[in-house]
């Protein structure tokens, strides 16, 4: 089994924290989301995963080591590809045609997911979907009686159907996929001047593919602050029953309330922390509160109160309580 994880967008929607690091790479829970990511695609795919592919812009040498070092944390290769110009879903996936062979789950690096089911590995195509409440910005599938797809329809302007697809699939046959993938980019065929994977699908389908839906317990969405902040609070619930307050936590005259993340070197005095707060390594709150709160490394709280904020790395709050989005080397006094 391969994973194929197109990740190459700029994250404009989390700015100012994606100016320094790719949405990917940010923290929930005290692992960057795309880490968190594929350890959840691993476990449902009931079979070994021995290479995980990154599709990436231009990130750096040191987001490149980073990112294989997930996929070795998984017993699987790392391989790193690259989508210099965001040409749309296919085309960012076609990049990493060298590694689209045998069994493939393509996921793109946005979303997180709760399931508790076994994947089928015998079905020609998964998609993985979940019912909302409004699918009017979403693509959705159809069904039919026997539970396989039969329409894609992106963005339907009347209701057609509330399955919305996360963007999270498997595909039987990687080879097939890529050769579908290429077919659309060698004869120039768009969407919104895309080239997309739901064309691609569509095509498989017309030849006999089946598509199945893979139904997911809850999807979380990493798209901007506020998402992404309510994602770090349904993970830390997820996970409430692991050990995420590392032991070199020093606290004086602090409470913790769970569930929390507290990273290395994290310093709590005369402090509140929680619930639902991610507190990255080597950061100091002082006479401060934080609640619900993602505070990336390095940062120094004192004098405040934080609540439902997203606060990056090496960041001085000082004698401040208000919801916050402040991205990295920030102060606020």
């Amino acid at each position: 089994m391969k994973i194929i994880v197109p990740m190459a967008g700029r994250g404009s929607r989390l700015r100012p924290h994606t100016l320094t690091i790719p949405k990917p790479l940010l923290p929930v829970a005290g692992k960057p989301i795309v880490q968190r990511l594929v350890e959840d695609i691993t476990k449902v795919c009931g079979e070994t995963v021995d290479e995980i592919a990154f599709i990436i812009g231009d990130f750096g040498d040191q987001v490149e080591k980073d990112l294989k070092a997930v996929a070795e944390s998984l017993g699987a290769k790392g391989s790193i590809y690259y989508q210099e110009e965001a040409l749309g879903t296919a085309h960012a996936i076609l990049c990493a045609k060298e590694s689209l062979t045998g069994n493939v789950v393509v996921a793109f690096a946005d979303t997180l997911f709760k399931a508790d089911f076994t994947l089928d590995n015998q079905a020609d195509g998964i998609i993985w979907v979940n019912q909302i409440d409004d699918p009017s910005a979403f693509g959705v599938v159809k069904l039919d009686t026997n539970n396989v797809i039969t329409d894609f329809v992106e963005k339907p302007k009347e209701f057609v159907s509330d399955l919305a697809i996360i963007g999270i699939y498997y595909f039987k046959d990687g080879e097939y996929l890529k050769n579908e993938l290429q077919y659309l980019i060698d004869n120039d065929i768009k969407d919104k001047g895309e080239f997309q994977l739901t064309d691609a699908l569509e095509n498989m389908k017309k030849k006999g593919t089946k598509f199945v839906p893979g139904q997911v317990i809850e999807w979380l969405d990493c798209g901007n602050y506020k998402a992404t902040v309510y994602t770090n609070q349904r993970v830390l619930e997820f996970i409430k029953n692991e050990n995420t307050v590392d032991a070199s936590v020093k606290m004086e005259h602090a409470e913790i309330i769970p569930p929390c993340f507290i990273g290395k070197n994290v310093q709590l005095i005369h402090a509140k922390v929680g619930p639902h707060a991610s507190i990255g390594e080597n950061t100091v709150i002082r006479n401060s509160t934080v609640s619900n709160s993602i505070v990336q490394t390095n940062s120094v709280i004192e004098d405040s109160t934080v609540k439902d904020s997203m606060v990056g790395n090496f960041v001085k709050i000082k004698g401040v309580s208000q919801e916050l989005s402040i991205g990295d080397y920030n102060e606020i006094v």
